[in-house]
């Protein structure tokens, strides 16, 4: 719970920052506070059975991994002496609380720690949470009392950069950054609070919160009947930040009276509120309020030195140290809670483990960079973990590269941010743009020139009215010297620039009789020549070609009507081969 109302006197001190907020940094976080909030998800969509809450915390996990965001998950121990109380009226039952209400220090603090470890269905989620976490590189330190101020005392030493804890009171055992929720997604986020801001624009400090939790309530004391938090922050305000722990140890909170009575001088009745506050702080005479200011004093104290490991003790070098990833527990977990095969973790952890190896080489280059040290990559003693730039690709909008990775078990290649690419590895990039500049240029290079591509397809048009006079003329007892003009006919309509010959040429031949034959422009409709005769019986038939008309189609036809003279069969096979070989032709061009 923390303080009572805390959450909402913060309200103007909350910032929603981007979860890339969180890339390179050290942050403890609050387990108890995380699995209660995948608990109440898990509850209201499916059975435990599902472990859904497990699921949530793994991708939650996963997503913090990819940035490089090193994670320490701390664990209640043993509840406070001073606790004891409002842990029994949460259960609300029980002899054996009541008995845990009664102990005193050791005793107490003995029997609370055998409550906690019993075998609960949340103490059972604890342990799965801390057995995924390992797998995944991540340590646990399980704290003397409260997590949350273990949590605190890690972020006051600078071990930490921040921490993630619903609990209000974290701010009154020292902590200076907390995270209270996350969001993942593509607008993934995370909501912070900066102690600095809180005593800009509010004007509360450490001791100001502590005073508000004995005004208002929290897990150590339960405050004075009837106060609001607007009256309580107007008493805290008007004492001071410097003053206000020394005014409660001197008077206890009889300012507190004071100052409502003050406000009601002159008044007839007092209301039920002043009554009732008077109640609190003066009943039963001078023993009965020291009495109740010595308990203050003891909340204070519980605030100020929380029972904790030190910060330069052994259990905390050890969370310190990076543990490395293990891949086969991962699975064999993963296997057990989630009925996942091997490949499916890998796929969802090995991308993200990639990203976070290139985050903390892009943070090595970047602290050698400032240090004025600037190593070639070749160079640099630690290897790149990117092997190779494979292409360009754009995600969600964002710019893009998918990489190939070097010696990273079980993964070949990924997509990667082109920002990340670009401040871990950017002679990769240089690399791959030289790379793409000279395959485009060897690509050059082997097109063809556009003179002989149309060279080509010239000779494959001569070829093809070739085989198409061969067809034509096979069936027929027409000289070879007929075959000749035709086929020079065709070549010097090539070399005066008549590329695009059209395959269907029509030649016929009445006996022994001379072939008359005109080439067509479909172009321009005219003849070249247009009353031209070949002799094919002359040795070397002489062609006029004065005054010919340049076009791009030229067709060789027969002028005699004599179609009918052939069989009906071979006028019709004919026919589809032109067609068969004009679409080749069309093909190729």
């Amino acid at each position: 719970m923390g303080v009572k109302n805390l959450w909402d006197i913060l309200e103007s001190c909350k910032k929603t920052l981007p979860l890339h907020y969180l890339q390179n940094k050290r942050v403890c976080v609050d387990l108890s506070c995380w699995m209660v909030q995948l608990q109440n998800v898990n509850k209201s969509h499916c059975p435990m059975n599902d472990k859904l809450y497990l699921k949530g915390l793994f991708h939650r996990l996963r997503a913090l991994i990819a940035l490089n965001c090193s994670l320490i998950f701390v664990t209640d121990g043993s509840i406070p002496a001073i606790k004891l109380a409002t842990y029994r009226r949460r259960l609300n039952s029980g002899s054996e609380v009541e008995n845990l209400a009664t102990q005193e220090g050791k005793n107490s603090q003995k029997l609370s720690s055998l409550r906690r470890n019993m075998g609960s269905e949340f103490s059972c989620m604890i342990k799965e949470a801390k057995v995924l976490g390992l797998a995944l590189g991540i340590t646990c330190l399980d704290g003397i009392e409260e997590a949350e101020a273990q949590c605190a005392l890690l972020n006051i030493e600078s071990l930490c950069d921040g921490c993630f804890s619903s609990d209000s009171d974290i701010f009154l055992f020292g902590a200076r950054t907390v995270y209270r929720d996350i969001c993942l997604g593509e607008g993934g986020h995370v909501v912070c609070y900066e102690m600095a801001d809180i005593e800009q624009k509010l004007g509360f400090g450490r001791n100001s919160l502590i005073s508000l939790a004995l005004l208002l309530g929290s897990d150590y004391s339960q405050g004075v009947h009837g106060l609001g938090p607007g009256s309580a922050c107007q008493l805290v305000k008007s004492v001071g930040d410097h003053d206000i722990l020394q005014k409660v140890a001197s008077e206890g909170l009889s300012f507190a009276r004071n100052t409502k009575s003050s406000r009601k001088q002159g008044q007839d009745k007092c209301n039920d509120k002043t009554t009732t506050l008077h109640h609190e702080v003066s009943m039963n005479g001078s023993n009965h309020n020291l009495q109740r200011d010595n308990q203050y004093l003891q909340v204070v104290e519980a605030y100020m030195k929380p029972k904790c490991h030190s910060a330069d003790s052994d259990v905390v070098n050890r969370v310190l140290v990076q543990h490395p990833f293990q891949r086969e527990l991962l699975q064999q977990l993963c296997a057990q809670y989630f009925e996942w095969p091997p490949e499916k973790t890998d796929e969802y952890i090995l991308p993200k483990i990639a990203e976070r190896d290139l985050r903390r080489f892009a943070k090595l280059r970047s602290a050698s960079s400032q240090l004025g040290v600037n190593i070639p990559l070749k160079e640099i003693p630690v290897k790149c973990p990117v092997s190779v730039i494979i292409k360009h690709r754009k995600v969600h909008g964002e710019e893009c590269f998918e990489v190939s990775w070097e010696e990273l078990d079980g993964i070949k290649t990924s997509v990667i941010s082109a920002d990340l690419i670009k401040s871990a590895c950017p002679e990769k990039i240089t690399e791959f743009v030289d790379r793409r500049a000279l395959e485009k240029k060897h690509h050059r290079k082997s097109r063809p020139k556009k003179s002989e591509q149309k060279c080509s397809v010239a000779e494959i048009d001569l070829k093809l009215q070739d085989l198409l006079l061969d067809i034509e003329l096979g069936s027929k007892s027409i000289p070879i010297a007929s075959r000749e003009v035709i086929s020079g006919k065709m070549t010097m309509a090539t070399e005066g620039n008549f590329v695009n010959l059209d395959p269907e040429v029509i030649l016929e031949s009445e006996g022994n009789a001379d072939c008359k034959a005109v080439t067509l422009c479909p172009q321009t409709g005219m003849t070249a020549p247009k009353h031209e005769v070949i002799d094919l019986s002359s040795p070397s038939p002489q062609v006029q070609s004065q005054n010919v008309p340049r076009c791009t189609d030229v067709s060789v036809i027969d002028l005699s009507d004599s179609e009918s003279e052939r069989s009906p069969e071979h006028v019709k096979k004919a026919r589809e081969l032109r067609l068969f070989l004009a679409s080749i032709r069309d093909d190729i061009h």
